[in-house]
């Protein structure tokens, strides 16, 4: 595949893909040397094994240039119909369809890769979304940490059940550490066994057996219930379903969260995707055909919400001398402290993320090679 403004190869910012080999995810450790600069192929010293300079990237053997694949991908984060890119670019509908699947799919890793780590989340909102589907009917959840406005995954089930809450509530744990934590949610009362069954730990103990489940400490849980008359929101009533009311006004002071007990951030978040993503939008003709699509789209805007699009609400004054004043703007995931720049589409498509080595089951005592060579590189 042949790539517009090539930057130079580097191998210190290189690692082995291959699996099975000891040095696989480790960078800057020397064990990368370029192969081809012509073909941009690398080469690992360690298991000698090649790769090309695309492998872990969604633009590994794909027939179109990178420079074109990042603006039809850059275009579906940010809601333009397929028809659209079909007419312009002159693709095929299908390979705008496999284009925004593989995009999505490396997406939801660097999510899990960078956003599902332990922080001090403070206080979380979620909610779910009603979609239409070819001949059936999906939900999606998905949950906003306050402070940083940072998107922390969503999950698609066909029922709004127990089962699409806990996996929903698995993702936010993910990303928690034990600290105090506030969950806002909707009158929904699945929401309050599905939180309650997920923050928990065992108690480790020397008898036998499965250990005892031990609640995590401060988890405050409250509702906003609206009341309809027909169509209409006539009124809506917060309440605190576990905590105390103390720890959860200071919760909410120290998330920064405006008016209350709300899901007002949450909502506005849905009304992000409702504009980037056509099977969300009510009274839709656009329906999903396939659940993985649906799920690899969600993960492209959301990922790209994160890392790729400045949050006005999120940007802070900087003091200047002479009384001048002046803005510095921030994403969530520099607000998050996940990053300290906007990323570009591109940066983000093009970032790998590392694995651990999976290495094969051997027969037999290994050789006092291979345990010196393990030792070297995993410790």
């Amino acid at each position: 595949m042949k790539t517009e403004n090539q930057k130079p190869m580097n191998p210190q910012e290189v690692f082995c893909p291959n699996a099975t080999c000891v040095a696989c995810g480790q960078i800057g450790k020397g064990n990368i040397g370029i192969h081809s600069q012509k073909e941009r192929r690398y080469k690992c010293e360690v298991c000698g094994k090649t790769f090309a300079e695309t492998k872990g990237t969604p633009f590994y053997r794909a027939h179109k240039s990178a420079v074109e694949m990042v603006r039809v991908i850059t275009l579906l984060a940010h809601g333009c119909p397929v028809a659209a890119i079909v007419a312009a670019f002159e693709w095929d509908e299908r390979t705008v369809q496999r284009v925004q699947e593989k995009a999505g799919l490396h997406s939801q890793e660097v999510h899990e890769h960078l956003v599902e780590q332990p922080r001090d989340l403070k206080q979380v909102q979620a909610d779910e979304i009603w979609v239409k589907a070819q001949g059936m009917i999906l939900w999606l959840a998905m949950a906003l940490q306050v402070e940083s406005r940072l998107w922390l995954g969503a999950v698609v089930g066909k029922r709004r059940d127990q089962t699409l809450l806990k996996a929903l509530m698995q993702k936010v744990r993910a990303c928690a550490l034990c600290r105090p934590l506030l969950f806002c949610v909707d009158g929904l009362s699945t929401y309050l066994q599905a939180i309650r069954d997920t923050f928990r730990e065992p108690l480790s103990t020397s008898k036998s057996g499965r250990p005892r489940l031990r609640p995590w400490d401060g988890i405050h849980i409250a509702q906003v219930v609206k009341q309809y008359c027909g169509r209409r929101v006539v009124g809506v009533v917060q309440r605190i379903c576990q905590g105390a009311p103390a720890q959860v006004a200071a919760l909410l002071q120290a998330s920064q969260g405006l008016g209350g007990i709300n899901t007002a951030y949450i909502e506005r978040l849905n009304a992000t995707f409702r504009a980037r993503l056509a099977p969300l939008v009510r009274r839709s003709r656009c329906l999903v055909q396939q659940i993985p699509t649906l799920h690899a789209g969600v993960y492209l805007v959301g990922t790209v919400y994160n890392f790729c699009t400045y949050h006005e609400s999120l940007r802070v004054e900087l003091l200047l001398p002479h009384h001048r004043r002046r803005w510095l703007r921030r994403t969530p995931a520099i607000a998050a402290g996940i990053t300290d720049h906007l990323w570009s589409v591109s940066e983000l498509l093009w970032f790998k993320v590392p694995k651990p080595p999976v290495l094969p089951k051997r027969r037999g005592r290994p050789s006092q090679a291979f345990l010196d060579l393990k030792k070297q590189w995993l410790g």
